[in-house]
């Protein structure tokens, strides 16, 4: 690879950085990080203190908490690779809330206490459901921009 070669790349590099936490990016970050504060916290104070009630609720509420820090991160990162790990991580939480959402719904006994996920975020208004659809939208434009 030339100087120059790589010199258009950096700046391509930087270009695709600016683009995931310009305009709507900025809003999805700020979402996101939201979102891992209340599902972190939540999920924190519910496995220190009442675990044995709905363990698998509260641990799900806790990877969600990781998923949507991980999402957060790789936004603020920029970047074409992160654009691609927060494309496959939106992807698989969108797969999440539809997953929990739909067994929180067709089972209910499964959870006595509620997830991030359970009735597809409801108890969040549905941003856990309508966030990966706006991050998905964000991010294959920010590739096509």
């Amino acid at each position: 690879m030339t100087s120059g070669e790589a010199d258009v790349r950096a700046a391509q590099e930087r270009q695709t950085r600016q683009r995931l936490i310009s305009g709507p990016g900025i809003l999805l970050v700020w979402l996101y990080g939201v979102m891992v504060v209340g599902a972190v916290s939540r999920s924190v104070y519910q496995i220190g203190t009442e675990l044995d009630r709905a363990p698998l609720a509260y641990s799900l509420s806790a990877v969600a908490g990781v998923v949507y820090g991980f999402i957060t991160y790789t936004l603020v990162r920029g970047g074409e690779t992160a654009r691609r790990a927060a494309l496959v991580c939106c992807a698989a939480e969108l797969a999440g809330v539809l997953t929990v959402g739909t067994w929180t719904l067709a089972d209910p006994s499964a959870f006595p206490d509620a997830t991030v996920w359970s009735d597809y975020g409801m108890g969040y208004l549905f941003i856990p459901v309508l966030l990966p659809l706006s991050a998905l939208y964000w991010l294959r434009r920010a590739r096509t921009a």
